[in-house]
């Protein structure tokens, strides 16, 4: 009888098909979605150390203390915002830019804020590599938003807002949907808010998640 291949063993197309299977059974289902992922090569946005573990369903350390999401989560939030192919979508904490490029298959146009400088050059560099001329970056505060761009049809949030991001919530246009991880501790309720069309919002609270936290300002780094 043949044994199973070991996982080391696989070649990184089985490891990626084994993945989108995994998504599919957490219930990532969008083909968009899905497609984006299928053909964004993640090992891309991930540090040298950690690029044999590219296509595990994990969060992976990157620069700067901050994270690159778990697949699932990626695929979880973009397939939450309902996005549409004209949407505008505004991206808060573009971390490796691995979100921002899922997001670029399936929008429009994505604005993206980074608070750390490094982490933006990066990313900058990778979106070149893989010809993603439809993402526009911009350094500062996340929390602010991107009040010259409003309003957005959709809103992502990647870091833990402790309380309803309001600012943003304000550059959303009347029937838009954000998508954000809120809460103060380690554990985050992830939260949809859908406009109604008359300045209110109804809120369904999706899973919980682990961000890290939306920190005010942008980041001094040495």
């Amino acid at each position: 009888m043949a044994q199973p291949m070991a996982e080391d063993e696989e070649t990184p197309e089985e490891r990626l098909a084994r993945l989108i299977l995994a998504l599919r059974s957490q219930g990532v289902t969008h083909p968009a979605v899905l497609t984006a992922i299928e053909t964004t090569p993640r090992d891309l946005f991930t540090p040298e150390l950690f690029k044999a573990r590219s296509w595990e369903d994990s969060a992976l350390p990157i620069a700067c203390g901050q994270t690159i999401s778990q697949p699932f989560i990626v695929g979880l939030m973009t397939q939450a915002l309902r996005l549409e192919p004209r949407s505008r979508v505004l991206e808060i904490g573009t971390g490796s830019g691995y979100q921002s490029a899922i997001l670029s298959k399936v929008a429009r146009l994505v604005y993206t804020v980074e608070r750390y400088r490094t982490l933006m050059a990066e990313a900058q560099t990778r979106f070149a590599a893989l010809g993603l001329t439809n993402i526009i970056t911009r350094f500062g505060d996340g929390g602010d938003g991107w009040p010259e761009q409003a309003p957005f049809d959709r809103i992502m949030v990647t870091a833990a807002a402790p309380d309803e991001p309001k600012t943003l919530l304000a550059q959303l246009k009347p029937a838009g949907v954000l998508v954000a991880p809120i809460g103060k501790g380690p554990v985050q309720s992830l939260r949809r808010y859908t406009g109604d069309g008359k300045g209110g919002f109804a809120v369904e609270v999706l899973t919980e998640v682990r961000f890290v936290p939306l920190l005010d300002g942008v980041a001094k780094e040495l």
